[in-house]
């Protein structure tokens, strides 16, 4: 399997994950929902800190992991490409679910911003006990 195609796959697997872009020349990291459309991501976020208009146009990075759910095999999913501000149809937002009710303290207002991924990266730490047990000094 490619390893764009393990990215996206496992990218299905959580739905939240963060973007990474620039913002006046700093470096950003916000969080996002995520759908997966047509070998896309469709993420959205919070529309109050502008983040949206970071990336709209740029390269950016966009994040997943299950560091913190427990598996014994942790990965990391890392996709760069494009970020596009859309209006999502009915049906993704059907699959995004509810949004929250606010995002830090204040009325969550929701923007959609579509990557089609042009590079991947994943990476995975084993923690198995059966794996463990083979390499023990």
């Amino acid at each position: 399997m490619s390893t764009e195609l393990r990215a996206i796959e496992l990218l299905g697997r959580v739905p939240y994950g963060r973007v990474a872009t620039s913002m006046r020349a700093m470096p950003c990291v916000a969080p996002a929902r995520h759908i997966l459309v047509d070998d896309c991501v469709l993420l959205r976020m919070h529309s109050g800190h502008g983040y949206h208009r970071a990336c709209h146009g740029s390269v950016v990075t966009y994040g997943a992991d299950n560091l913190n759910l427990g598996a014994d095999i942790l990965w990391s999913v890392q996709l760069t490409g494009t970020a596009w501000i859309v209006e999502p149809t009915a049906r993704e937002l059907a699959l995004f679910g509810p949004p929250p009710r606010h995002a830090d303290g204040e009325s969550f207002a929701p923007v959609y911003l579509r990557i089609e991924p042009q590079f991947a990266s994943v990476h995975s730490l084993d923690y198995s006990e059966e794996r463990l047990l083979h390499h023990a000094p």
